[in-house]
């Protein structure tokens, strides 16, 4: 069983950033994969990051890619996301998921909430403008 724990989330002015940290605990292989999803009330989970165990592949979807980062710290089974130039309409809850084992490179493979096994409990975004 693995389990993720976020924070980081909390209220910021439009233009502001915000950093988010997943910690994953228990076993995965040596070939995992942490994204990010977010989610607002009433739609589904949507892709937003995601990064292979080395960090040598990452995924951002078109909207955040110039303004968020992700990156891993392997050792410590971390992931981040560095968010700036924050807008309104990246206000969400934001989860972190675990893909226990990947040996896929392909975005498909990081994209979609189906290939993750572990979700995390969320963190909330608010952006205001």
């Amino acid at each position: 069983q693995v389990q993720s724990v976020e924070s980081g989330g909390g209220l910021v002015q439009a233009g502001g950033s915000l950093r988010l940290s997943c910690v994953a605990s228990g076993r995965t292989s040596s070939n995992y994969a942490m994204g990010w999803f977010l989610q607002t009330p009433g739609k589904e989970r949507e892709f937003v990051a995601a990064i292979s165990w080395n960090g040598g592949t990452a995924y951002y979807t078109d909207s955040v890619k110039g303004r968020f980062t992700i990156s891993i710290d392997n050792a410590k089974k971390t992931v981040y996301l560095q968010m700036n130039s924050l807008k309104p309409e990246d206000t969400a809850v934001y989860y972190c998921a675990v893909k226990r084992v990947n040996y896929c490179s392909v975005y498909g493979c990081y994209a979609s909430v189906n290939e993750y096994d572990y979700w995390g409990q969320g963190t909330q975004v608010t952006v205001s403008s």
